[in-house]
């Protein structure tokens, strides 16, 4: 088979082509031939080293495959059946990968695989942080950074869904027309207009309670700023490099404010985790409340140049990988 594998820390130039054996299965598991895999800035971080990995290793959290044969012990899958992750064990930059039963998730009819595989990762990250993280209720405003990109869009459909006002960043006027066909209520061109000041110009000087920052330490002052006293700023990614050196003594100025920086893995940690919180995503689809974007499909070959366009920011939506 064919896979991209990573040897040594760097750019999107360390993804290697390669051809290694198909893997065969153990107790507890799945052989899955992959049909799509989506993109995640996640990806980026194994790749330079932010989010170590033992060397060599094959990338890739997320992916859409179908059960090619099952492992001793593995119970409630059949060959044939469509299967989803979104989760460690890293491995799905590959043609064909082996995958614990008790951490995949059943596609249900309806969805198909590109679209399963783009919004996986992105949807199941929506539906804790707005659902668990911080429950965001019917009439709250909330600020969620770089809302056209693939979290971004789907979130602001999401929270639109339940009844809340939401404040976007953006880099373009091109993004901007995404974000506010998605059902963004506020716009900020964070290159263009002061972020928090336009959020208490936007919210009567109140602030919000709840921002949600994938962006990092170019965002981090600001979102601080624009939360109201005892808001939560969700910290939940580093598009612009991690944010480090923190006194914590800035959340008492900025109104008692609090921090989490969560990850799907604490999130999705059970097999319950895993059923209920995807099984609200594909509800949210197959509703039509929320409606994915796949903007880019590249060839999985193809994956450093997938990783430039992702970190230049020129990607909307979601991106799939396609073996």
């Amino acid at each position: 088979m064919k896979a991209i594998q990573i040897s040594t820390h760097g750019g999107p130039e360390v993804l290697e082509w390669v051809e290694l054996p198909v893997p065969q299965p153990d107790p507890g598991q799945l052989l899955l031939r992959q049909t799509a895999i989506g993109l995640n800035y996640i990806d980026t971080y194994h790749r330079t080293g932010l989010y170590p990995v033992p060397m060599p290793f094959i990338p890739g959290m997320e992916a859409v495959g179908v059960v090619e044969a099952l492992g001793e012990g593995v119970t409630g899958f059949a060959v044939g059946d469509r299967v989803a992750y979104a989760w460690p064990p890293i491995g799905a930059y590959a043609e064909y990968r082996v995958f614990p039963a008790a951490m995949a998730v059943k596609v249900p009819e309806g969805i198909a695989d590109d679209i399963a595989a783009g919004i996986m990762l992105k949807g199941c990250t929506v539906e804790y942080l707005v659902r668990r993280t911080f429950a965001v209720q019917p009439g709250q405003t909330v600020l969620w950074h770089a809302a056209a990109g693939g979290v971004g869009l789907l979130a602001v459909q999401w929270l639109k869904a339940i009844g809340a006002t939401v404040i976007g960043t953006v880099g373009s006027q091109a993004k901007a027309e995404l974000a506010r066909a998605a059902g963004c209520d506020h716009i900020i061109l964070y290159r263009e207009q002061d972020v928090a000041a336009r959020v208490r110009e936007i919210t009567a000087g109140k602030g919000v309670p709840v921002v949600y920052d994938s962006v990092g330490k170019d965002t981090f002052v600001a979102s601080l700023d624009s939360l109201s006293p005892r808001g939560l700023l969700v910290s939940f990614g580093n598009a612009s490099g991690p944010v480090t050196g923190v006194d914590l003594g800035i959340l008492a100025t900025k109104g008692s404010v609090y921090v989490t920086r969560p990850t799907i893995v604490h999130y999705y940690a059970t097999p319950e985790d895993r059923a209920a919180g995807a099984g609200a995503l594909f509800d949210m689809v197959r509703s039509g409340r929320i409606t994915p974007r796949v903007d880019q499909r590249y060839a999985l070959k193809d994956a450093a140049h997938a990783h430039h366009d992702l970190e230049a920011r020129a990607t909307t939506g979601s991106t799939v990988l396609i073996p």
